[in-house]
């Protein structure tokens, strides 16, 4: 950006937060809690790159971002793609980034395969990439992954629902994200590896892109191909909660379990209010905000995380089962994505 004499910081402050290319690329002013806004040589700068700005999981991710960047005092950029797989916006981010002069990328990759090369640029230029939440394909494309062990997060709920169910026979209805998106993958096989079952005993299996419109319109389609389904198992809370309104419509919602994946306030809050039984909290805000301080470690000593770091989950439920560790909903509202 070019110097103009004379212009107030807080119209400088305004001109920093400009749209780039497909996506919301920000370096905002103190009241966004973003950090340092200085352009000189010194100061640290760290971007974030979500897959949307508006899915909740996100928005408390940039939260966290943006209170650690404040507190280590530097420079946070962010951005978001327009759609959850709009891996060609990623990259403009990771490159007007890199342009930037970034010391670290986080990124929640929407494609964890088509993102790779894109990644291998930004490293090449000496930046540390560190993925949250979502693995790249294969792992070691970045440098750290700070995230919940998905698989674990579905097992967890998979072992619950086989105790609630309580020896009866299930009809599976599997509510999950996009072909080929790992965290999908990896929360669909562990509800499976938990439960004890297999892609056979699936009754019907829908995507729904964690949106809660296509959750219902999803629910909906497996009630018609199979109306005796009696578990549902989603890729998140808002999916959850689609299903749940799909339910009532048709007076199940009483005599199906629905089990999901997430731990947001809402989502813990439907738990609370026996809309879904069960759900495996994750901790968005503590992968942001370890991953912030990483990029500092490494620009103040060089120092490169590596690796991968478990982020944590823990089952909430009201209706504890035997044998299955779990905590109740005052703790998962009061813990919520933190």
């Amino acid at each position: 950006m070019s110097r103009i004499p004379r212009l107030p910081s807080s119209l400088l402050r305004v001109a920093a937060c400009t749209s780039v290319a497909a996506l919301a690329l920000t370096a905002c002013g103190s009241g966004s809690g973003s950090g340092s806004t200085s352009s000189g040589s010194g100061t640290v700068k760290v971007g974030l790159i979500t897959k949307t700005d508006t899915n909740p999981f996100f928005v408390k991710m940039k939260e966290g971002a943006e209170k650690a960047a404040k507190k280590d005092g530097v420079q946070l950029m962010t951005a978001a793609g327009k759609f959850d797989g709009d891996n060609a916006g990623q990259v403009t981010a990771i490159e007007n980034m890199v342009a930037a002069g970034v010391k670290g990328i986080l990124i929640t990759p929407s494609d964890s395969k088509a993102i790779v090369p894109a990644i291998a640029k930004a490293k090449a230029k000496g930046v540390l990439v560190i993925a949250l939440d979502t693995p790249t394909e294969p792992q070691s494309a970045v440098d750290a992954l700070f995230a919940t062990d998905n698989l674990k997060a579905g097992e967890l709920i998979g072992e619950y629902a086989k105790a609630a169910m309580k020896g009866k026979t299930a009809k599976i209805a599997a509510l999950d994200l996009a072909p080929g998106v790992s965290v999908g993958v990896q929360r669909h096989d562990g509800f499976l590896k938990g439960f004890g079952a297999t892609e056979k005993d699936v009754a019907c299996a829908q995507d729904t892109g964690g949106d809660q419109s296509k959750g219902q319109t999803a629910m909906e389609n497996c009630l018609q191909k199979e109306p005796g389904i009696n578990l549902v198992y989603t890729i998140n809370e808002p999916a959850a909660l689609g299903a749940y309104t799909a339910l009532k419509a048709k007076g199940r919602e009483k005599d199906v379990l629905i089990v999901s994946v997430d731990g947001g306030c809402t989502g813990t809050q439907a738990v609370k209010d026996g809309k879904i039984a069960a759900t495996s909290q994750q901790y968005p805000l503590k992968m942001a905000a370890e991953g912030v301080n990483a990029v500092v470690t490494y620009a103040k000593g060089g120092k490169k995380a590596s690796g991968y770091t478990d982020t944590g989950v823990t089952l909430i439920t009201d209706k504890a089962q035997t044998g299955v560790t779990s905590k109740d909903t005052a703790f998962g509202l009061e813990n919520c994505w933190g």
